[in-house]
């Protein structure tokens, strides 16, 4: 009858006594009737009946016990296929609507089907990791949801129903999962850990007796908990571990939303931010278990990246580690070395590091953690695999030891036949070859977990160590022998620190961080090039954590990101103070590779795109607080790249260039969808948005910098008669209008980091008094009609940055045609000349003296000469040299004019290279936050060389621009 070929002698001898059992059941009709079921399914069934009657007995005794549960499981298909969603609730719904059905009995016959049912499916390999865990939770996520619907309402006919004393709205319990049921996760034969909560105080309403909330909830707790925990002569349900809640055995069983709220801000322990990681609501008012949860994911997850909870799990490890020890738990394939539990702390550690900024980290589940660890390039990909690989072979491991007997036990058999039994299940040859197997695994998990967790390698720490404590005892003298030139004012500085409110006010954990951090970064500092200069400019830093400590445990774990700290802060005191107005970038210290690589154009659009992929589309501030991050990091790895040397001049401008635009575009999508939503979309030819945006300046030309405006201009292409097709509808021009204004405000709202960036509409047809969004049709009409020269050479930087390219093309076919004009070139020189004249006069405060500083833009012969020349050669020759009119940047025209013979090859590199060298030592002084002037001896030749050109397209004598055409 059954088949025991593939098991051992002792395992088939340990099956064929319990199938003979089974049949000496007293009730031949049931026995019978389970004979009959595996016979007819002989070919299907008699291997894995002997496999799962060997390998369980929990399995073997429940159906010598009640024969039918098998046979009904096999008679309906149940053994071999998955549960769908909902099955196993609506199935328990039935059973529990049946005439005469009492709540426990029914919950732990359920149990026992559903239990059979998985454990055979997993002994089997019918079923995956993945299946077993969600099935056992979806089984006492079903039973607890189930009981508190049945015990509620008998709770209520006595009662009456909860109401909220704020608004009289009904209250309902709030049941928490924890832990693995929480994460889904649950094994197959766990306890449960819950915590019961509730939405607002108040009173029932019932009518002859009426009791609080938190009486009636308490209650109904306890009902549920009994319910599921007693054991009665049909055994249990699941086992409940109420634990985890406030103030643990001795606080309120059940407890409303505002007590948890200010408990956890309150008292919440680093532990309990772990423990919640996982929580999940699972009855209840569905909204209601959403805005729990909204109210505590800030205790959770923190908006800075929080390396301090490291030393909090190492702690919480040790402790473990110590238990271990105590208990003899080192065969344990959870808490032992290398177990399931260390691969949890790493998911984890990394949760609560990185989960208040990568939201995706806020998920769950563990293995979709561990991948998304990987996406974020956290972990390596080798190393996923193998945590993923390992976590799956222990999962399958505690099922094996847990299914044996039904019992809750992680720790390895020590009998033989359960041995025998294991290695069986685990698909070994042997005992001895599952041993190997598990060694390995738990090798590499104890690797990956110590490299998290392990204190960091820290060569200036034992130098730290006997440098006396930062304060009082410390000397200018010390700080000399360390390499500080200016030691009395650095000590000076430190002092102030030391003596200073924020430093007295601090907490013990703090006050800690702050005590093993500041000699390591005195010493970090005496490795600069000026140590005064880098300590000076890192101290505001300091300063701007302390109440955020964790910024200081992120410099402690990590010495490079510490070194990389001081050698940015001492090459630039912009880059020290973007550290200091915003820490959380420091996270961007973490990476070297990426700090000093700034990434091209399609994969700073991927990375925003992953980036926002994670927020809800509707989350406008979310998405605001994005970007400004996008934008921080981005620019800050373009100023380190620069400040090594990595990245000359042309790529500092492209990088930043490149950042704005895929901005912009982000920026254009989540306005042009809160509009949408709002009032539908515009009617409109194109298939795009109808919209462009196009970049003046040195945005269109391809020349940011680090503090660069952005001139835009909003075109659009629709019926300035047509509407929207919204409910709301609007017309389309006040629909483009108002686009753009949303534009403006998510660019320049002022948030926690700042505003991404200011922008100048002034650029558009009309000035301050246009319309913000014009018409494709307008700007051709304006362009040819209205506008002044200066506007036209405005339009030779102009470029398309974002929005539908349809719309772009026409405003492109336009500018063209404006460029292409032949003009007067003698008038037009005049032009330049005078408008070149008065902004000198009203940017410059004076005419500098001969030998006096030279202002790199605005000075004769400095970046402001060489951008009018090249407009003047484009509006003057592009009729005959239509390339011009290709390129908006001054570098390409400047080349264009050389190879048409416009501009001698050796005017052209004249022109080039003083360019390059005054916007070089622009970006340069920028990054010093030094104004853009240099002693007026510098760049003598170069301001020469490039007045001799001016002169030759702008002599004083009239007509002779005429011999330049």
């Amino acid at each position: 009858m059954i088949d025991t070929h593939a098991l051992t002698p002792g395992l088939a001898a340990a099956a064929t006594t319990a199938w003979q059992r089974i049949q000496d059941h007293p009730d031949t009709e049931a026995a019978g009737r389970l004979q009959a079921a595996v016979t007819e399914r002989q070919a299907e069934l008699a291997a894995p009946l002997a496999r799962v009657l060997a390998c369980s007995p929990f399995v073997a005794e429940t159906v010598r016990r009640r024969p039918a549960v098998l046979t009904d499981l096999i008679e309906s298909g149940l053994l071999q296929r998955a549960l769908q969603p909902g099955e196993l609730r609506g199935e328990l719904r039935q059973w529990l609507a049946a005439p005469g059905a009492e709540l426990n009995p029914v919950l732990r016959r359920f149990r026992q089907r559903h239990m059979l049912r998985i454990v055979w499916r997993d002994f089997c390999r019918s079923a995956d990791t993945l299946e077993t865990v969600g099935d056992t939770s979806s089984l006492a996520e079903s039973c607890i949801v189930l009981a508190q619907e049945h015990l509620a309402a008998q709770l209520q006919a006595r009662f009456g129903t909860p109401r909220s004393a704020r608004d009289g709205e009904p209250q309902e319990l709030i049941v928490i999962a924890m832990g693995k049921l929480g994460a889904r996760e649950l094994n197959v034969s766990s306890d449960i850990d819950l915590i019961f909560a509730f939405p607002e105080a108040g009173e029932t309403d019932g009518e002859r007796r009426s009791i609080s909330n938190a009486e009636f909830f308490t209650k109904l707790g306890q009902g549920l908990i009994n319910a599921l925990d007693q054991v009665t002569a049909e055994g249990f349900v699941f086992r409940v571990d109420m634990r985890l809640r406030p103030y643990g055995e001795s606080g309120s069983l059940a407890v409303n939303f505002a007590a948890l709220e200010e408990y956890y801000q309150d008292q919440g322990r680093d532990w309990e931010r772990y423990a919640l990681i996982k929580a999940r609501p699972i009855s209840g008012n569905p909204q209601r278990g959403a805005e729990l949860m909204d109210m505590l994911r800030p205790f959770v997850f923190r908006r800075y990246v929080d390396f301090g909870v490291i030393e909090s799990l190492r702690g919480m490890k040790q402790m473990i580690n110590s238990e271990v020890r105590r208990r003899g738990l080192q065969d344990d394939v959870k808490l032992g070395h290398g177990g399931i539990r260390e691969v949890e702390f790493i998911a984890q550690c990394f949760q609560l590091i990185r989960g208040g900024r990568d939201l995706a980290l806020q998920q769950r589940e563990l293995l979709l953690i561990l991948e998304e660890l990987c996406t974020l390039g956290c972990l390596p990909a080798e190393a996923v695999f193998e945590l993923r690989t390992a976590y799956l072979f222990l999962r399958d491991s505690e099922h094996a030891i847990q299914g044996y007997l039904d019992q809750q036990t992680q720790a390895l058999p020590t009998d033989a036949l359960q041995q025998q039994a294991m290695a069986t299940v685990m698909g070994c040859a042997d005992w001895g070859a599952y041993l190997a197997a598990l060694a390995a695994h738990r090798s590499r998990v104890a690797e990956h977990f110590r490299d998290l967790i392990a204190e960091p390698e820290d060569e200036a720490g034992s130098a730290a160590d006997d440098l006396p404590a930062w304060g009082a005892d410390l000397t200018a003298e010390m700080l000399a022998e360390l390499g500080y030139r200016a030691a009395t004012d650095s000590l000076a500085q430190l002092q102030a620190l030391h003596a200073s409110s924020r430093v007295a006010t601090l907490q013990a954990e703090g006050r800690e961080r702050l005590q093993q951090f500041m000699p390591r970064l005195l010493l970090a500092c005496a490795e600069a090039a000026d140590p005064d200069r880098a300590l000076q400019r890192i101290l505001p830093l300091v300063n701007a954590v302390l109440r955020r400590s964790a910024y200081l445990a992120l410099l402690l774990e990590n010495p490079p990101a510490l070194a990389d700290l001081v050698l940015l802060c001492d090459a630039s005191p912009w880059i020290a103070e973007q550290l200091q107005r915003h820490p959380v970038l420091l996270d961007e210290l973490l990476d070297r590779a990426s700090l000093y690589t700034a990434p091209d154009k399609s994969r700073l659009a991927d990375a925003l795109r992953q980036q926002v992929a994670r927020l809800q589309p509707d989350d406008l501030e979310g998405q605001m607080d994005a970007l400004r991050y996008f934008k921080a990091a981005h620019v800050l790895r373009v100023a380190a790249s620069e400040v090594v040397g990595r990245l000359p001049l042309m790529q500092v401008s492209d990088k930043l260039t490149w950042i704005a635009e895929v901005i912009l575009e982000q920026v254009l999508a989540v306005a042009w969808s809160d509009l949408t939503a709002r009032f539908g979309e515009p009617s409109r030819n194109s298939t795009g948005t109808g919209f462009a945006v196009f970049g003046y300046g040195k945005l269109g030309g391809i020349e940011l910098s680090y503090s660069s405006d952005l001139d835009l201009v909003f075109i659009f292409d629709a019926d300035s008669q047509g509407v929207t097709n919204g409910e709301r509808s609007i017309d389309n021009v006040r629909f483009y209008t108002r686009l753009g204004q949303r534009i403006i405000h998510i660019l320049e709202t002022r948030m926690a980091m700042g505003q991404l960036y200011e922008t100048d509409m002034r650029l558009r047809p009309s000035g301050a008094s246009g319309l913000l969004a014009t018409s494709l049709k307008g700007f051709r009409s304006y362009q040819e009609d209205s506008a002044w020269t200066w506007e036209h050479q405005a339009l030779v930087r102009a470029r398309h940055v974002a929005g539908d390219p349809a719309v772009a093309a026409g405003v492109d076919a336009v500018r063209r045609a404006i460029l292409e004009r032949e003009r007067d070139t003698q008038a037009l020189a005049a032009e330049v000349v005078a408008m070149r004249t008065r902004m000198r006069r009203e940017l410059l405060p004076a005419q500098l003296p001969e030998g006096e500083d030279f202002d790199l833009k605005q000075s004769a012969g400095g970046i402001v000469d060489i951008e009018f020349m090249v407009q003047y050669a484009v509006l003057a020759w592009s009729h005959r040299v239509p390339e011009l009119v290709r390129w908006s940047d001054n570098i390409r025209i400047l080349e264009t004019l050389a190879r048409a013979g416009l501009l001698s090859e050796e005017e052209s590199s004249t022109l080039v290279q003083a360019y390059l060298a005054f916007r070089s030592a622009a970006h340069q002084l920028a990054l010093q936050q030094l104004p853009g002037r240099v002693d007026g001896a510098q760049y003598r030749e170069q301001r020469a060389s490039v007045e001799a050109v001016w002169q030759r397209l702008f002599p004083a004598q009239s007509g002779s621009t005429e011999q330049q055409d």
